[in-house]
């Protein structure tokens, strides 16, 4: 029997190199152990020899680096042994890794799972105080990490903080950055835990201010945020009391909710309104209609009648010929158009020029546009997320599709999606009661052709549905074409 120390829990580079050292002495893995510091190793054990110089080169698995890096911090007391008893065998064995039947592997996937969930747990429950010292502003954590995962997260917050002096405590590693370096040091007591800073109150104000209680579900919470985390987090002491009182608060949100007008009355604003001429809003110093596409464009570029202009880039006005025949309503730009300016170039577009193409449609004859021109969006990490505009930004935009109806003139608009069909009706429709039917408008001129929009064929989950839905989506277009032959392709 042979014996390995290594400097601490989650030495992997001592591993590795005892673990080249006893694969080239040809140490099968049940003579082989290891202990940390000043543990006690096997009675019998000897020290592991140097490992010779003629040693062949080692070669394993491209994964098992990483792998074996997360393996050695995990909490198992044999888990030196057990990542050597891998490397062991994929001397012998290259494709171990693959064989997710093998036991050794089963239990090296789900030792890895482990570690890594205990990292992100510890990137999502550090908690920074602040503390004054004679040497300035530092910010010191205690964290009780299941594994040993000190070493493997601490880039994370060199990375996260590198402005910041700052200090993580465990009860058996610690971590210290100054700025410049991490340095690693021995395990700290929890009466060295730190107290309350001057923000404490301010965090747990927050906290309990933003809590919903009608979007509260327990199981899911602590999926998330097990028990054991609690007592390392300084808005735990609010988290019980929250949950005992959700019950009540959601019963005071439902009971204290602003009384909305009846579905009647609205419909009667919407019959009085619809008899009248639209009026025009003074936009940002103009008061007058457009008198071509070029001068609606430019009066759009500066809208802010609602509140979805300021969070995105710029106006995503129609674009087309200004005698097209038809327009093609889409509900509202996504993160391409935004960017780009122009109308159904992103993935939704990509499904309807696909559409287009298989009806033989060109879409350089027709006009194509959106109910709303600014992108209404979630932010979500590094992404913005479409968000449906509501029922009070498609009616605030919708003068400007009046506009555009009315200074192009067009045999037929086809509105993809419900929100589409919602603008140029002037009231909801479902798609399933208007789909595929040629409705006539008010003016007695235009006729209008609700379908899909692309972007609900994409949100799809089965294949053969998908497939379906675009084979009954380029029949629409087929629909829209033999109406208005004058926007098929030539040739």
């Amino acid at each position: 029997m042979f014996l390995a120390r290594l400097d601490y829990a989650a030495d992997f580079e001592g591993w590795r190199e005892a673990a080249r050292t006893a694969l080239a002495l040809g140490i099968a893995p049940e003579e082989m152990s290891f202990a940390v510091g000043d543990e006690a190793g096997s009675l019998f054990a000897e020290p592991l020899p140097e490992r010779p110089a003629d040693a062949a080169p080692l070669t394993v698995a491209k994964a098992f680096p990483d792998l074996a890096r997360k393996l050695v911090c995990h909490a198992d007391p044999e888990r030196f042994t057990f990542a050597y008893r891998l490397l062991w065998r994929l001397q012998r064995e290259r494709k171990l890794l693959e064989i997710v039947s093998d036991p050794d592997t089963a239990r090296a996937v789900e030792m890895e799972k482990a570690v890594r969930r205990d990292s992100h747990k510890m990137k999502a429950f550090v908690r920074f105080r602040e503390i004054e010292t004679e040497e300035g502003r530092v910010y010191v954590a205690w964290f009780e990490p299941f594994h040993h995962v000190v070493e493997l997260t601490a880039p994370f917050f060199m990375r996260r903080f590198p402005g910041m002096v700052w200090s993580i405590l465990t009860p058996e590693r610690s971590v210290h950055w100054d700025g410049t370096d991490l340095a690693f040091a021995p395990g700290a007591d929890p009466k060295d835990k730190p107290g309350d800073d001057d923000m404490e109150a301010l965090w747990l104000t927050y906290y309990a201010s933003i809590f919903n209680p009608a979007r509260l579900k327990v199981k899911a919470m602590q999926a998330e945020m097990p028990k054991k985390y609690w007592h390392n987090l300084p808005e735990a002491v609010l988290i019980e009391p929250l949950i005992r009182g959700a019950e009540a608060a959601s019963r005071r949100m439902i009971e204290t909710a602003p009384t909305l007008p009846s579905l009647r009355h609205e419909r009667q604003v919407e019959r009085d309104m619809a008899g009248k001429k639209t009026a025009v809003p003074a936009f940002n110093g103009f008061n007058r209609p457009p008198e071509d596409l070029d001068e609606a464009r430019e009066q759009a570029r500066n809208c802010k009648a609602c509140p979805l202009w300021e969070p995105a880039t710029q106006t995503v006005f129609g674009k087309g010929p200004a005698n097209a025949p038809v327009i093609f309503v889409g509900e509202q730009p996504g993160d391409q158009e935004d960017l780009a300016g122009e109308p159904f170039i992103g993935p939704a577009g990509k499904v309807f020029d696909a559409a287009l193409a298989s009806a033989g449609i060109d879409r350089a004859q027709a006009y194509v546009t959106n109910a709303v021109k600014h992108f209404k969006f979630e932010p979500r990490g590094k992404r913005r997320i479409h968000a449906k505009p509501n029922m009070g930004e498609v009616k605030v935009c919708r003068w400007w599709l009046e506009q555009e109806r009315e200074l192009i003139r067009p045999k037929l608009i086809v509105a993809l999606g419900a929100t589409a069909a919602a603008s140029v009706l002037g009231h909801t429709v479902t798609i399933r009661d208007t789909r595929s039917k040629l409705i006539d408008l008010p003016d007695g001129e235009t006729k209008l052709l609700v379908t899909v929009h692309p972007a609900y064929i994409l949100r799809l989950p089965d294949p053969e549905a998908q497939a379906r839905e675009r084979e009954a989506f380029a029949a629409d277009m087929e629909m829209a074409k033999r109406f208005v032959p004058a926007i098929a392709r030539r040739g």
